[in-house]
């Protein structure tokens, strides 16, 4: 190891610091006092109720953890955009579970909030994984109503994405873990299954004082839409749980109970780790942009044994296409080549440019991975 190489480790490693530092805030949500005001209110938190729900010692991996950093900070920010999305394993089912954040503005939906959502539920979709809702929202965020609903990608195709997936038989699950109002109320009677908690679920179109305002009836938030009205009159509802445990207890139940699903196909056999380790990435990425480093030392770092077989090596060579094994499982890797390079013309091509040349050996590779139903990779470093 050379000195540069100390410096680029030693460089790299902070950042990440930096970064992990900065999810640490994130998954505070909207702090201490509120995250502690809702168990005394005998809730468990959105991260509380997934850690719970998903299987011990199980793989997972949470999806969009920093949408809305540093966004809406004139409104007090939206952490994690008010929602938190992960994709583990329930009963040993993998699935999707998204959980309202209550401590962020009692779990309101900013614009961002609508976006992740919808990419969740694009997620499940194109993998046909069953989805979980945990819903503890205030609604829609008034002050900015008029950037929520307008356009096609917004908050309403949701309600089009329950009665997609809903066709593709893809179970979707809902547990409603404290309010669920306005628009956000279409979302339980949308799912399969849907359940809520006894005297801390709701579920209404408008609460108690908006019905006071506008026909002058005075009735609590329990009757109009709590748990005993959608159980025994209403139906929006299939079980009536105790507490936060008890609903979670039940989506387990569940979760052990559906049958299995067409899977994509690819192939996977025994693993092996990279010869080359991981943590070496740290040096060899240099800290400034401008500077240049050997991609193929970065894919070495990843692939199992630090084997692979580069696809079209002389041709277009500021992409580098290549069929390796990541944890045993078959992949086809796209990656932005960052050092200088000499085409077979003999002209000289800056790393991280894309050239025609390159741009067309991607594009055949692309197509070549999917008729072998390899999934992809993109080590995306483009100048």
């Amino acid at each position: 190891m050379d000195i540069e190489f100390n410096k680029r480790e030693d460089q790299n490693k902070l950042k990440l610091s930096e970064i992990n530092r900065l999810l640490s805030e994130i998954k505070k949500g909207g702090g201490e006092k509120k995250l502690q005001k809702l168990r005394d209110e005998g809730k468990m938190t959105a991260r509380e109720r997934i850690e719970y729900l998903l299987d011990k010692d199980s793989d997972s991996i949470e999806i969009g953890a920093f949408a809305g950093y540093e966004m809406y900070e004139e409104h007090g920010g939206c952490p994690s955009g008010g929602v938190v999305v992960v994709m583990g394993y329930v009963s040993g089912k993998q699935c999707l579970v998204v959980a309202n954040d209550a401590s962020v503005k009692a779990g309101a939906w900013f614009p961002i909030t609508g976006k992740k959502n919808l990419r969740a539920q694009e997620i499940a979709m194109e993998n046909k994984l069953p989805i979980i809702y945990l819903v503890d929202s205030a609604g829609v965020y008034l002050p900015m109503q008029d950037e929520i609903f307008p356009d096609k990608e917004h908050f309403g195709r949701i309600f089009r994405n329950n009665a997609k997936m809903s066709a593709m038989g893809i179970i979707q699950i809902s547990a409603v873990m404290g309010s669920c109002v306005a628009g956000g109320a279409y979302l339980p009677i949308m799912s399969d299954e849907a359940m809520i908690v006894d005297k801390t679920g709701s579920i209404f179109l408008a609460g108690s004082y908006l019905v006071k305002a506008a026909i002058g009836e005075s009735i609590d938030n329990e009757t109009l839409g709590g748990a005993t009205t959608h159980c025994s009159i209403s139906g929006v509802t299939d079980y009536k749980a105790k507490d936060d445990q008890d609903a979670l207890n039940r989506i387990k139940n569940i979760m052990k109970s559906i049958g299995g699903y067409e899977k994509a196909g690819f192939d996977r056999i025994e693993s092996f780790p990279p010869k080359e380790k991981i943590d070496n990435i740290f040096g060899i990425i240099p800290v400034s942009r401008a500077d240049q480093y050997d991609t193929l030392e970065i894919i070495k770092c990843l692939v199992d044994n630090s084997e692979f077989e580069e696809y079209k090596a002389d041709y277009g060579k500021t992409i580098i296409c290549a069929t390796a094994r990541i944890d045993g499982w078959s992949v086809g890797i796209v990656a932005n080549q960052r050092k200088l390079v000499k085409s077979g013309k003999g002209e000289m091509q800056f790393g991280g440019v894309i050239y025609s040349d390159s741009a067309d050996k991607a594009t055949r590779f692309i197509a070549n991975c999917n008729q072998r139903k390899i999934p992809l990779i993109f080590l995306q470093d483009v100048t």
